[in-house]
Parts: structure tokens; sequence; C-alpha cells
């Protein structure tokens, strides 16, 4: 049978039994951030076939995945880009039809949870009945029992914790707009699993990070900082709250716990972390060091401020603008369950992930001046 999806009938697969149609190996990822991309790289290099759903643009959005993009009229092509959104349930419908997908990775969201106070609604219309469009695009297209679905869950979920570590007993606390969005994509995977018997997980992820990482994510826009404080571009980092702390690992290692959750017998939901917490300004203090500064700190509350401990000089500084309206002030993810059922851990350890970020937007700040 040929690969080529762009010319076969969608009816043919249903004409496949069960294992032939998996046998295929075509994955549909929505979302092409920091996630998608290393979850791309993972399935390619298993032998699947791929396809991401990226939204129109009148400029470039593809920046993570160029590197492994091709034009499809070239031969031994196994990467694939649809222009769609979660918030169209036609488009969802055309291309789960078109692709006929053996796994669904949904990924895609208004992922930003300070940004999500602003765009609560918007929030709520992706990130929640998003998931819930592209679970009937799959039964709307005859696909449920043959299709595995991964749903993109949170630590936010838990919010306002009420046991830590958290776990996938924990009951949720949502404390943002994005959270209880989120919450909403939750438990209608759980609905449709018990309901229609589909085969879909819910991976809730604790803070996972990488140099591929939105520059707008407080450990992105932290180490970006510090490499343009090191090449000379930028004097002061401002943050919001630097006491939260967090459960934060390494992307790739995380989706490779998505595609885990995929091969079970039994679909099920998991909790993938470190089992480490770590405060923001932890993460500032180990991110300058990788340059060689240590900082100092002086004052309290939104008059504290980082100082280089070599010049005196102000490197960090509080602006209330950026705490949330609702802080979430600990999360700690326990990933027993995911150790035991799926055997995973996490491989990258908390200071090779800061250095590896930092020394990214080094030689990115390095790489621009030579383009410049």
């Amino acid at each position: 049978m040929s690969e080529n999806v762009f010319t076969s009938n969608p009816l043919f697969q249903h004409t496949l039994s069960l294992e032939d149609y998996r046998a295929r190996k075509v994955a549909l990822i929505t979302g092409n951030g920091q996630d998608g991309s290393y979850l791309a790289e993972l399935l390619l290099s298993k032998g699947y076939e791929v396809h991401g759903i990226i939204r129109r643009s009148s400029s470039f959005n593809t920046g993570r995945i160029e590197h492994i993009y091709k034009d499809f009229h070239e031969t031994g092509v196994k990467f694939f880009l649809h222009h769609g959104d979660l918030t169209d349930s036609t488009c969802l419908v055309h291309i789960v039809a078109q692709v006929q997908p053996t796994e669904v990775y949904n990924l895609a969201a208004q992922s930003h949870v300070k940004v999500s106070f602003d765009m609560s609604e918007y929030t709520g219309d992706v990130d929640g009945l998003g998931t819930l469009r592209l679970l009937d695009a799959i039964r709307t297209c005859g696909l449920a029992d043959r299709v595995r679905f991964y749903q993109a869950s949170t630590s936010e979920l838990y919010g306002k914790v009420v046991e830590t570590p958290q776990k996938e007993t924990t009951p949720f606390y949502p404390r943002s707009p994005y959270g209880v969005a989120k919450l909403y994509g939750f438990w209608i995977v759980v609905n449709y699993r018990e309901s229609y018997n589909m085969f879909a997980c819910n991976g809730i992820l604790f803070n996972h990070e990488s140099p591929r990482r939105g520059r707008t994510f407080v450990t992105r826009k932290i180490t970006r900082a510090v490499a343009d404080i090191h090449l000379g571009r930028q004097e002061c980092l401002y943050l919001g709250n630097i006491d939260a702390q967090r459960d934060w690992g390494h992307a790739r290692d995380y989706v490779e716990g998505m595609w885990l959750m995929l091969q079970q017998d039994e679909p099920e939901d998991f909790v993938l972390a470190t089992g480490e917490t770590h405060t923001v300004r932890s993460f500032v203090e180990k991110s300058f060091a990788v340059t060689g500064r240590k900082l100092v700190w002086q004052g309290e509350g939104v008059n504290e401020v980082g100082k280089d401990a070599e010049t005196g000089k102000v490197r960090v500084r509080i602006d209330p603008k950026y705490f949330r309206p609702a802080e979430v002030d600990l999360l700690l993810g326990d990933p027993t369950k995911a150790k035991e059922k799926l055997g995973w851990t996490r491989k990258v350890t908390y200071d090779e992930l800061v250095t590896e970020m930092v020394v990214a937007d080094v030689q990115g700040g390095l790489n621009n001046n030579t383009s410049n």
C-alpha cells in the first residue's frame, strides 16, 4: 500500500484490519512549538510518517521544525504540514480524514499562564473546546477504535496544591484561566475514553524546558537575558515572583514519555516530572553562574534586587506587572507511576538543563552578531 496519504482514499483505510491499520505508524501532531518539534524528531527516528497542524501566519512560524521539513514533492518525505486550527471543527475533520492517523498528539494550546488572564475566552476556546473538537473529528471520521490519542495536560491543574508531591490521584485546584481550560480538556478526554472506549490518555506534564522554549516563558526569558547581559546587549532582567517553586525537566525527555503512553495495552493518565523542585531565584542564579557571574540579593519584596557580586551592577529587578492575579507557589511532581508502568525517567538533570539553555542563547547571540 502506498504511504502517500495525499492521494489515498480516506475510506480505504477502514478496510484494513485494526492490526494492519496500526502498523502504518502515522502520527498527527497539533502544535509545532518546543514539544511538537522534539516529538516529531522522535517519531521520525522510529519510522513514523508524521503530520503537523500549523496555523496560517503572514510570517514564518516554523523555526523549530525547519531542520526536519522538506518539500513534499521530494522523494522519501515523511514529514508533512497542514494548515488548521483547533477553533475550526471542519478543518480538523478534513485533516483527520485525509491523514488517517494511528496516533494523535494534541499539543496545541494557548499555553502562557499569565497571558491566559488577558485572553481568557480565547484560552478556553482553544485549550478546552479545541480538545473536544479534535476528539469529535476522530469520531466523525469513524476512527474512534483505531486512533490512539494523547492530550497534553499540565501541572497547572494542581494550582493551589492540596498535597505535595502531586500525583495522578491528587485533587485539582487550578488557579488560572489556562489551568481551568486544561481541566476541561483533561476531563473530556476521560469522558470520551469511558463513553466511547477510545484509547485516550492525559499526560500531566510538569514544567519542561529547552533551548526551543518560547522566548516569553520565564526560563527562556532568564537565559536569553543572561546571554544578552554577557554579550553587553542588556543591563537588567525584570521578573515577577522569584520565589515560586517549580519542577523543571527537559522537553526532550518528556516527549518520550508521551510516546510511551500510547504504546501501552490500556489507556491511562500519567504524571511526568523530575521529583525535584527549584525556585525561579535558583534558576536565575545558576544561569548567571554559567557565564561566570555570581549574584547577591539585597532588599525585600518588590524592592529586592540581584547585583553582580563583582561589579555591584543591578542585574535583576522585580516588576509587579509580572505577578499573576492568582499565584501558584509550589509544584512538585511524583513520577512513580510513569517509572513503574512506562519505564520512564528523566535523563537530563536540572543543572544540565540550565547550562544547555544558557550556552545555546549565548551561541545564538554570537551567531546573530556574525550574520549582522
